[in-house]
Parts: structure tokens; sequence; C-alpha cells
């Protein structure tokens, strides 16, 4: 940052997300937080929530759940790892996190994907078969 940049004390949480890199996009990160997929310290926030140093927050993003504090503030979305100096991730989450990871892994030992695509009888077996569990 430039001298003439001060870091603000506060900035909404949708944007803080966003600018650390557990969104694509603020509109997304503000999705997450309407849908209680974002907690501030145990309670479900609006988007405009300000952040401030120190604050816990757990996100949930697809199957990861991330429990973290807030290190640092920035209203702009850089390099990965300035976005990962702005959160500290708690130990137990990382566990947690790579526990889960593991567990996936190891329900996708023993897939084969097939080796060519089904010709027309075995096609109208598998629409068959879908049929069944739509009833």
């Amino acid at each position: 940052m430039t001298e003439t940049q001060q870091v603000p004390a506060t900035i909404r949480l949708d944007v803080w997300l966003w600018a650390a890199r557990f969104f694509k996009t603020r509109s997304l990160a503000k999705h997450a937080v309407e849908t209680g997929k974002v907690e501030v310290d145990g309670q479900r926030p609006k988007s405009s929530r300000a952040v401030r140093v120190g604050d816990a927050l757990r996100v949930q993003r697809g199957d990861e759940v991330f429990e973290i504090g807030v290190c640092g503030l920035s209203d702009t979305r850089g390099p990965a790892p300035v976005a990962q100096a702005l959160y500290q991730e708690t130990e137990a989450s990382r566990r947690a996190r790579e526990e889960q990871r593991l567990q996936r892994a190891a329900a996708r030992d023993g897939y084969l994907p097939p080796e060519h695509k089904p010709d027309k009888r075995a096609r109208r077996l598998i629409r068959a078969l879908g049929d069944i569990d739509a009833l």
C-alpha cells in the first residue's frame, strides 16, 4: 500500500470474504452470507456487517468448513499469498478438512470409469433404471 492509502478499521463482510478469496465474486459472498453459510462470532450476520481484526468466522464452502480468525482487512482482491495473510485458520479446522478430504478420496477408491460410451441397448437400460428411481 502507498502512504496515501489507509487500512480501514472495519470492512463489509461480503467484501472481506471476496478479498480473502473465499468466493470468486462479491455477489457469491453476499449470497453465502444471506443463506447462512457464514457465521461471525457464532451468529448469523448480514452481508453488510462490519468485520474487525480478531473476529472469528465460520465459512462453509461446498463440503469444506473453515473456522478462521480475521488477522487483516482489505477491500481489494490481491494475489493468493496476500489474501491468505488476511486470516488464520484454526488447527482443528485444518485437521477436520484434511480428514474429510481423505474420506472423499477413500470413497472414490475402487471406482472405474467406463472404457467407452454406452451403446443403444445400454442407454435404454440406463434410462429405464432412471425411471424406477423417479417413482
